[in-house]
């Protein structure tokens, strides 16, 4: 009989070290051509902030049109892969990092463009290009025939997942799939003990079925931020209270509750009036750096202070998101992070 080696999984929190984050620069036969000169912008800012703090791997159409909006840039930071891409979105087009056997193994899991709303198939290529350019260590690619996004899923770093059942549990995915299904492939991909399910929540102007990183985020293994609404007129204040309820009846791995920290939705609409999705749970940690969406709100500093009381050994830095969320996302739906041991 065939001796086959025990395997010991684990998706680790993104709070733990990494070596890089992955942007994926966008291009004006988009969503964006309108707006094109205001996003190119927004990723020339956030850019230099990633390259000043480490590593940069940037995904483009044209490697000479980037360098040129980023002269004078930290080069020996920035790493240039050209690809044909779709959108923006690494967050969901990214390869998730897991460790097997204490080695980084990056999963390749199918993007649909969140359940066959947008094309995808450019941004579906865009992990394999990667692995196949040599930056990443040999023989760390793997394909996963299973449709699932980054931004669908949040772990601690131990065994506990957050996800949300209106995300996972939609048309268009995996449908064919039971709930316990699911569970068990998310289990056995990430090495997960537990499945927190979020049942509640939604944002208007979100296309992504309830994204987990838009409601609620890990900031330690006992710590759990959440997006709430005060204002009881407001048409998400029922089930962001339900999913509020809900975290409440979610238990740490020793059986205690989570420390539960609000941060508040405010209002922010288009220029056409439509509701925007200004959630602050699109943070991005990058090791010693947490960069929190800023919107024009009232709400804006009180996020950032909340979020500097759960982080308080890092660098907690406000990141003017309105041009992003005009199209649905912010910071950490733009951005994916490597862990290190990733890159060559």
């Amino acid at each position: 009989m065939e001796n086959t080696k025990h395997l010991e999984r684990r998706l680790p929190a993104e709070w733990e070290n990494a070596c890089a984050i992955q942007l994926t620069w966008p291009h004006d036969q988009s969503i964006w051509e309108e707006e094109f000169e205001n996003v190119i912008s927004w990723f020339k800012n956030l850019a230099k902030l990633i390259s000043e703090r480490g590593k940069l791997l940037l995904i483009c159409q044209n490697k000479e049109e980037v360098k040129f909006y980023l002269k004078g840039y930290n080069w020996e930071n920035i790493i240039l892969i050209e690809s044909r891409t779709n959108d923006i979105w690494a967050r969901d087009h990214g390869g998730i990092t897991i460790f097997e056997n204490e080695q980084p193994v990056i999963l390749d899991y199918i993007f649909n463009g969140w359940g066959l709303k947008f094309s995808s198939n450019f941004d579906n290529q865009i992990s394999k290009k990667i692995a196949n350019s040599g930056y990443f260590k040999s023989n760390i690619h793997r394909k996963i025939n299973f449709v699932l996004e980054g931004g669908a899923i949040d772990s601690d770093g131990k065994g506990t997942i957050l996800t949300t059942s209106n995300c996972l549990l939609s048309v268009n995915r995996n449908e064919n799939l039971s709930k316990t299904e699911i569970e068990d492939q998310l289990k056995s991909n990430f090495g997960a003990k537990r499945i927190h399910w979020v049942d509640y929540g939604f944002l208007a102007g979100d296309d992504t079925d309830s994204h987990i990183d838009m409601l609620a985020r890990f900031t330690d293994e006992k710590t759990i931020v959440y997006t709430a609404c005060s204002n009881k007129q407001d048409i998400h204040y029922l089930e962001l209270k339900m999913m509020e309820n809900q975290l409440k009846s979610f238990k740490t791995p020793e059986g205690n509750s989570y420390n539960l920290h609000p941060l508040y939705l405010g209002r922010c609409a288009n220029n056409k009036g439509s509701r925007m999705p200004s959630s602050y749970t699109n943070f991005l940690i990058f090791n010693q750096t947490v960069f929190v969406p800023q919107y024009g709100l009232k709400e804006d500093q009180p996020a950032i202070e909340t979020l500097r009381q759960c982080f308080r050994e890092k660098e907690v830095i406000g990141i003017n998101c309105l041009t992003l969320i005009t199209q649905g996302g912010a910071l950490h739906c733009a951005t994916m992070q490597y862990p290190e041991g990733v890159l060559r």
